[in-house]
């Protein structure tokens, strides 16, 4: 059982090191061919991106305070 963290560690980094390959390529060839994207759109597109990212931070923040409170965990700050 020695060898099998090695092979996992190996594999693990030779797949994620192929998806970065692919996704670096990806993004550099659609840099390429939208140069022409309207700075408006972008920062729309940008905007959305960020208010959706945060109003899901603040959902799982909630929810993982009602499920610490629904199974009794005292969530009081006493100084």
């Amino acid at each position: 059982m020695d060898w099998f963290p090695i092979v996992a560690g190996t594999f693990k980094v030779l797949a994620l090191s192929i998806g970065m390959f692919f996704a670096i390529k990806w993004h550099y060839d659609q840099g390429k061919k939208n140069k022409q994207m309207d700075k408006r759109a972008m920062l729309r597109a940008v905007g959305k991106v960020a208010a959706i990212f945060v109003l899901s931070l603040l959902a799982l923040g909630l929810i993982a305070f009602a499920l610490l409170r629904m199974l009794g965990n005292d969530m009081t700050i006493s100084w």
